[in-house]
């Protein structure tokens, strides 16, 4: 269809020129647009009726970072407000208190640098919990905007994203508790040396066990996962790692939490023996159709505002036919639309459908690209004597007068 269209938008460049700049502009806004149609349809979703499961729950990732800090009370909120149906979160430990940090450092999402500015290379585990609430985690979000989000933000939001300080798991426990949603977090082993360093999983098995119903968290580390079961059988237990069907029933697993790239046919071998699987990180509604119509149980995002809003995966079919014949339509609706511009084209300079005929529009443009050959190359004509050019003629050389027989 490209190679095609090229012929076509040259010819405009010979018409006048306001009808050149109107019809050309509406021709390739035609063309582009058809061009462009397969940008929107990442998710082509071919399922038979009655055989589209539910829609994943939406698991906010650290929250609601689009809308509040990362791993603030004030980010969990938004997710539980925004419809999420679960929380994701990152677990560490430094004196009995376990606390909320993704990264190793405090560097990216607190003031630490405000506040001990000599230790902010230091592990995040190497701080106690008191020097921990000294840290304001919420300013930072104002002034990276890291989603582009923040300038959408009320009044009352922003001031409350401002003052925002790193949760403890027990706070976060007490969100997830009292709106009923599932919990989702990996746990980070302190360092050598560090005084919990054998105990962190005991510790905060304890402090689950006080502040929420056990069946409500998807619990992820993989360390001593025989002795956590046998602590506490109510947890669900997810592994980040993939393995057969009958390796995982081994180890009890309920879930797997894996990243979106590996979204298969294999969910649905599991669903058949009660492993349901989680997919990470999922914000686009494309990308959550693809892992909806995949049979994904749960997907952690960062847009739970977005994605609860949708009801049915985009761009959902019935049957492979029906993909096949609107692609189909989209060809031959293209290759209509150069035809019909050919012809308008041929029609209003009357151009032969002829290729080679010597028959043009001598008013036409094209009639300048006539040639002197073309004129010589007329069968018998003479050319009177007493008209040919002479060189004395005192008012210089006379053109040729052409004359049929």
């Amino acid at each position: 269809m490209a190679v095609l269209s090229w012929p076509t938008a040259l010819h405009f460049f010979r018409m006048n020129k306001k009808r050149q700049v109107v019809v050309l502009a509406l021709y390739l806004s035609v063309l582009f647009s058809l061009y462009l149609v397969p940008l929107g349809m990442y998710s082509p979703c071919i399922k038979e009726a009655g055989t589209l499961g539910p829609a994943p729950t939406l698991i906010g990732h650290r929250g609601a970072p689009m809308l509040a800090p990362e791993n603030t009370l004030m980010s969990f909120e938004k997710a539980v407000e925004s419809g999420g149906g679960g929380l994701e979160t990152d677990v560490t430990i430094y004196d009995g208190v376990p606390f909320l940090m993704h990264d190793s450092t405090l560097r990216r999402t607190t003031n630490v640098a405000e506040v001990f500015p000599n230790r902010t290379q230091l592990d995040a585990a190497m701080f106690t919990w008191a020097e921990i609430q000294q840290l304001n985690a919420g300013s930072w979000f104002l002034l990276r905007d890291p989603f582009g989000t923040a300038s959408s933000l009320s009044e009352t939001d922003r001031s409350q994203a401002q003052n925002q300080s790193v949760p403890s798991l027990a706070q976060f426990l007490e969100v997830a508790a009292a709106s009923g949603k599932l919990v989702l977090f990996d746990l980070r082993r302190p360092p050598y040396g560090h005084p919990y360093r054998r105990s962190y999983i005991n510790t905060t098995l304890q402090v689950i066990q006080a502040h929420i119903n056990s069946s409500q968290v998807l619990w992820l580390p993989s360390e001593d996962r025989a002795l956590v079961s046998g602590l506490d059988p109510a947890l669900q237990q997810t592994s980040g790692l993939k393995a057969s069907i009958q390796e995982l029933k081994d180890d009890g697993i309920s879930r797997l939490n894996l990243h979106y790239s590996t979204m298969s046919q294999q969910q649905i071998k599991l669903q058949s023996v009660n492993i349901s699987t989680n997919l990470y990180v999922i914000s686009q509604p494309w990308l959550h159709a693809l892992a909806w119509c995949a049979g994904a149980r749960s997907v952690t995002t960062n847009s739970v505002h977005i994605l609860s809003s949708i009801n049915q995966p985009l761009f959902l079919m019935q049957t492979p036919e029906e993909y096949t014949l609107m692609w189909i339509l989209t060809d031959f609706v293209s290759a209509f639309l150069i035809f019909a511009i050919f012809t308008f084209h041929w029609r209003e300079r009357g151009l032969p459908f002829v290729s080679g005929s010597r028959h043009t529009n001598d008013n036409g443009p094209y009639s300048k690209f006539r040639t002197l050959s073309d004129v010589w190359s007329i069968s018998s004509v003479n050319v009177r004597p007493d008209l040919r050019s002479s060189p004395s003629s005192p008012s210089g050389p006379h053109l040729p007068t052409i004359t049929e027989e």
